[in-house]
């Protein structure tokens, strides 16, 4: 089990539809969450802990979704 701080930029306009798909692949591993405004460029970025026992195979599938925007991740903790 580890818990996973993701930092997801994305664009602003069609952040509606990423988050949606994003919420089905993460369900009820949430630890903490926050949502950015969107800066000059109309970037916006969000912040999340989740717990999970895989964080490679979860980052593949979240860059399948996650198109036009990036993902870094960083293992805070490991149990």
């Amino acid at each position: 089990m580890q818990i996973v701080e993701l930092d997801i930029k994305l664009p602003y306009e069609g952040r509606g539809k990423i988050l949606g798909r994003l919420y089905e692949k993460i369900r009820g591993k949430i630890r903490d969450i926050h949502f950015f405004p969107p800066d000059a460029e109309g970037i916006s970025e969000i912040k999340m802990e989740i717990v999970e026992d895989d964080a490679l195979r979860l980052l593949a599938e979240l860059r399948k979704i996650i198109k036009k925007g990036t993902i870094t991740f960083k293992v805070l903790s490991e149990a």
